[in-house]
């Protein structure tokens, strides 16, 4: 969220590379107590590097399957820590699936994605 300064009035807003960093930290920690996740990313303005003051972070959490309705998912997915207000998706391994039959959004996601789990070959690891 916006800081202000001890010495100014001056609101500040986190940056690509802190946003980056404190989301790979929620990452390492969310791997570990949520065994089904399959691949965690973020897209949108901050894997673009087009954000600015007032960006939210998208991000797109992919599990192995879910038993609650797509709408109600996000709920389980604490991302407060994170440093800028921030929407999970969350998608099952077969949603995603379909999605990349059919789907704008799958590509866009697919052309701008910085992900972060597992770190895969020739993919975004960092934000340009």
């Amino acid at each position: 969220m916006p800081v202000r300064s001890l010495s100014s009035s001056v609101l500040t807003w986190p940056d690509a590379r802190e946003v980056d960093e404190a989301v790979r930290r929620w990452v390492d920690r969310v791997v570990m107590i949520h065994p089904e996740v399959v691949r965690v990313g973020y897209f949108g303005s901050y894997a673009r590097g087009d954000w600015g003051v007032g960006s939210d972070l998208d991000l797109i959490i992919i599990v192995d399957r879910s038993d609650e309705p797509f709408e109600r998912r996000a709920a389980r997915w604490d991302a407060t820590e994170l440093p800028v207000p921030t929407d999970v998706l969350v998608y099952t391994r077969d949603e995603w699936e379909d999605l990349s039959q059919r789907g704008r959004f799958y590509e866009r996601v697919m052309r701008e994605a910085v992900w972060m789990y597992p770190p895969l070959m020739g993919e975004r690891q960092r934000p340009t």
